[in-house]
């Protein structure tokens, strides 16, 4: 699995996510591999020096790079390593200061000031902001491979906590999301259909406001790698689509207790009709 997915703001390029193994860095800027001799490249698997990587894995260090078309962005602006499980963060400007925000974190944020290097950056997911003359622009970072100590393990006393198998962090809004979809069959229907896209904004907009299809199905896609429903895109077979994912999640939370009945504690009060 790869260990960081980096999804790159419009006018970007490459437009297309790009996925990182540990060890791996993807460099950005106006002309990201002006710095280390292989000319200008304008996205992955462009220039002429060895190590440029490509979109979907690669060698472990394999160096990517993502071009952003700005005149206030630096030619070589900063720099993204993939660790195991989170990322750090270089900038390379001299005079301008990043912002790597947690979306979810209501206002929370690191700032990486110039000339920083290798910042680690603790969020499953972030935004991470450059200031581009008069505009801000933005890419976003997933860390899907967060893991969390198992709660009801007690450990040895001078051993390593044991790890999930499947780390959910039950804050976050893609667990939210989990719980909603499993509602129906927890709630006593263990073959209830599953609520559609439009009946899990509804239900959710009590404790989530913002809440929107496009929020909603974002959420459920990162779930499908979250949970590792198909091969990396590294693989030499990447498998048949992943087709029925709701259903698909929904059986993998159930079986192994993902999500349980306490957890719908999360959600709003149930709406009338629905089974207990």
């Amino acid at each position: 699995m790869n260990s960081i997915i980096v999804v790159p703001g419009p006018t970007m390029s490459p437009a297309a996510q790009i996925r990182l193994a540990p060890g791996q860095t993807l460099r950005f800027g106006r002309e990201p591999l002006r710095r280390n001799g292989t000319g200008i490249g304008i996205g992955i698997g462009i220039g002429t020096g060895s190590g440029i990587g490509t979109g979907s894995g690669g060698a472990p260090h394999a160096r990517h790079a993502l071009h952003v078309p700005h005149a206030g962005v630096s030619r070589s602006a900063g720099e993204i390593t993939a660790t195991a499980t989170y990322w750090s963060l270089s900038n390379f400007s001299r005079s301008a200061t990043y912002v790597v925000e947690n979306p979810e974190g209501a206002g929370e944020h690191i700032k990486i000031a110039p000339g920083r290097l290798d910042a680690p950056v603790p969020f499953e997911f972030a935004r991470l902001v450059l200031p581009a003359g008069s505009e801000l622009l933005t890419l976003d970072v997933w860390a899907p491979r967060h893991d969390y100590a198992d709660r009801d393990d007690p450990g040895e006393p001078d051993g390593e906590p044991t790890a999930l198998p499947f780390p959910l962090d039950r804050s976050s809004r893609y667990f939210l999301v989990l719980t909603a979809l499993c509602e129906p069959r927890l709630r006593g229907e263990p073959h209830a259909p599953l609520p559609t896209v439009e009946q899990v904004v509804e239900r959710l907009k009590p404790s989530w406001p913002a809440a929107n299809r496009a929020a909603v199905q974002w959420n459920i896609d990162y779930l499908a790698v979250k949970l590792r429903l198909k091969p990396g895109p590294d693989t030499v077979d990447p498998g048949p689509r992943l087709v029925g994912k709701k259903e698909t999640l929904v059986s993998l939370a159930l079986r192994f207790d993902l999500v349980r009945e306490t957890d719908l504690a999360a959600l709003s009060a149930a709406p009338t009709g629905t089974a207990r």
